[in-house]
């Protein structure tokens, strides 16, 4: 199946500006049945959950709606699916939770190749506990982060591993699977931050080998929240802290105060979209994500590589992004202007490719790129061969 992206942009407001985006791994543009979901949670009536009144069951069926939802996309129970401000948020409050059972000596593992929400929560609260931080370096020259790199770190004092299922800023996919049974074969947890990763392929939780797992929906055209998935059981054993009155149960006991019903509203909204890109996929929810997932990745695969040949016809210019699996997420520098040069050049031009180090600062350095980073170039559903063609001319005709 391939993807109608003319009725895929169609569908998106903030594409009328003209701008040729390639922003997307910071945070993707909204399509309209997403804006009318948010707008008519809050239009009808809303209290806090409960079944007695009008507003108390539209709440309890955004929440449960939204649950099921995410369940689906990442192949999760919606019974261990919790939500957050955000992914970070979310990190945290795991990381503090989990480092109650930690103590010196026990060793947590965080790699280099990570977004620094996926480091700082598990190496400050490592440092709280007095346990071992363990750091794992991918290859600078291939962008690969080898599972024997992770094993050669393991050992019976690891309680836990942090590591990504697609870079932010290079789009490196490890293989999680083969991480996971090494995580698992002493006695560790993996946690999994799939932000980047649930943007551009599908998400199966158990078979990723992820004990936790979190994701952020407005990368996948949804509002701003965070997402934890877990197994419900896993959940049970953890005691977070929490108000007095507060549910105990899960996963409301990993929920600190009332959920932005609407942005839930928002969420499950995005996840429906998603399911329909790919048309004529039939099945459930879940069946027709993995087929426009498919559908979107053909995609995405086929404008990444007429980027890379573009790229490659270029003096001067180095791109990082290197490895056998990664997502259509490329940095890169050219020779005679800074990122944040070619930012600025190309946003003149009206085309949107932010610089930085988009947080992954520890990666960043690897790279010998510094705190200032490349200049990334991220594909989205709506992303078009025309947006493709007018930044390479763009490119080509870049004063140096």
């Amino acid at each position: 199946m391939a993807l109608d992206i003319d009725a895929i942009r169609a569908q998106i407001p903030a594409l009328k500006s003209g701008t040729a985006r390639f922003d997307a791994p910071g945070g993707t543009q909204t399509p309209q049945p997403v804006i009318d979901a948010v707008a008519d949670a809050l239009a009808a009536p809303l209290a806090n959950r409960g079944r007695n009144t009008e507003g108390e069951r539209n709440a309890d069926r955004i929440v449960t709606g939204a649950r099921a939802a995410l369940g689906d996309l990442l192949g999760a129970d919606p019974r261990g699916v919790v939500f957050g401000r955000s992914a970070t948020q979310l990190a945290y409050d795991l990381s503090r939770t989990l480092a109650k059972t930690w103590a010196p000596g026990d060793e947590v593992v965080v790699t280099r190749l990570d977004h620094d929400s996926n480091i700082r929560p598990w190496t400050q609260a490592a440092r709280a506990a007095g346990a071992t931080v363990r750091w794992v370096d991918f290859d600078p020259a291939t962008g690969e982060l080898p599972p024997e790199h992770v094993e050669a770190v393991l050992n019976p004092r690891t309680r836990l591993v942090a590591v990504t299922a697609a870079s932010n800023l290079i789009g490196t996919m490890p293989d999680l699977p083969a991480v996971a049974r090494l995580t698992h074969g002493v006695g560790a947890l993996l946690h999994v931050d799939a932000v980047h990763y649930a943007s551009h392929a599908p998400v199966d939780r158990e078979a990723l080998g992820a004990d936790t797992l979190v994701c952020s929906p407005y990368k996948f055209l949804g509002p701003h929240l965070g997402v934890l998935a877990a197994r419900p059981e896993f959940l049970e054993t953890l005691s977070p802290d929490k108000l007095l009155p507060s549910s105990d149960a899960v996963p409301e006991r990993f929920e600190l105060g009332t959920l932005p019903y609407e942005l839930l509203a928002g969420a499950r909204a995005a996840v429906d979209f998603l399911a329909d890109l790919a048309p004529g996929a039939e099945g459930g929810r879940r069946e027709r994500l993995i087929a426009s997932f498919a559908a979107l990745e053909a995609h995405e695969d086929t404008l990444r590589a007429r980027i890379e040949r573009g790229l490659a016809e270029l003096d001067g210019v180095t791109v990082y992004s290197r490895a056998a699996r990664r997502t259509p997420t490329l940095l890169f520098t050219m020779a005679g202007l800074t990122p944040a040069e070619v930012y600025r050049l190309l946003a003149e031009r009206g085309i949107d490719a932010p610089a930085g180090s988009f947080y992954a600062v520890e990666a960043s350095r690897h790279l010998g790129l510094g705190d200032e980073g490349g200049v990334r170039v991220g594909l989205a559903p709506y992303s078009g061969a025309d947006d493709v063609d007018r930044l390479l001319t763009a490119l080509h005709a870049l004063p140096r």
